[in-house]
């Protein structure tokens, strides 16, 4: 049984045992974790299966969480998933994890569980005062295989949503934000349903997120996701925000990535960091 989160280790103590060599690359991930090391004491291990950018930013979100999210809070969001399928046909393609080939009311009916089940456990989580039994909450909602993976499905229905607004509002003549662009100028996604077809339905199955698609997530989230991009250290994309001009009021996550594929998080904000 693989965990989902490990348990925390001191940051230069996981470097030292994962970069030992004295390569170019080597050196630099070493340096990039003892940046790392003046604002964060412990890393936690993410489990690698294509949905670790999810979970990573899933949970250091609810690990931070002091109250439901806005977006949360609307009437009309577990009504998402019935009000696009009503617009848009093409949804019925969208692959549910280990079940390809629903019929229409049962994808309707299952998303609409996820969307429920995200709100409920962000607001149960919300509310634990104690940062330890916050900490457990978020713990074992992560070792339970079934739910998590729920949670995921609700993201990347929200990343779709998402992506169909941006691409209305930007055919209506309104300004988007840049990664809108890009995101819909690749040729495997030049709208949502191919968006849809060729890249959201394949994340945790064949794939995980790509750079555009860490900007989407974070608008889906309204938060603002900070990467530290090891391979990257000494240059100025070594700290990416994704959006880069982040709203005023996004919370703020943090990760770690060697690669831009995988994502661990970083734990326990050193003491000067917090002043």
């Amino acid at each position: 049984y693989k965990l989902s989160v490990s348990p925390e280790m001191d940051i230069m103590e996981y470097c030292r045992k994962e970069w030992r060599g004295n390569t170019p690359a080597a050196k630099r991930m070493r340096k990039g974790y003892e940046a790392v090391a003046q604002k964060f004491a412990s890393i936690r291990r993410i489990r690698g299966d294509n949905y670790c950018a999810f979970r990573a930013t899933l949970f250091q979100a609810l690990s931070q969480a002091t109250q439901l999210p806005r977006w949360l809070q609307s009437e009309d969001f577990t009504m998402l998933p019935e009000n696009l399928l009503s617009k848009y046909d093409w949804i019925k393609q969208w692959q549910l994890r280990e079940k390809p080939g629903k019929r229409m009311g049962e994808i309707r009916d299952e998303i609409k569980e996820y969307l429920i089940l995200l709100r409920q456990k962000w607001k149960n989580i919300s509310e634990i005062k104690g940062p330890l039994e916050k900490q457990e909450a978020c713990d074992k909602l992560f070792k339970n295989e079934e739910e998590e993976y729920s949670l995921y499905e609700a993201l990347k229905f929200l990343m779709l949503n998402t992506a169909i607004e941006l691409y209305n509002a930007d055919k209506s003549g309104k300004r988007v934000p840049i990664f809108s662009w890009l995101l819909f100028a690749r040729d495997t996604s030049s709208n949502p349903c191919q968006l849809m077809q060729n890249h959201l339905n394949h994340i945790g199955h064949s794939g995980g997120l790509e750079q555009v698609e860490m900007f989407l997530l974070a608008y889906a989230l309204q938060y603002t996701i900070q990467v530290y991009r090891l391979y990257k250290h000494s240059t100025d994309e070594f700290i990416t925000l994704y959006p880069n001009d982040p709203e005023e009021d996004w919370p703020v996550v943090t990760l770690i990535t060697e690669d831009d594929r995988h994502y661990n998080i970083p734990v326990r904000m050193c003491q000067e960091t917090m002043l």
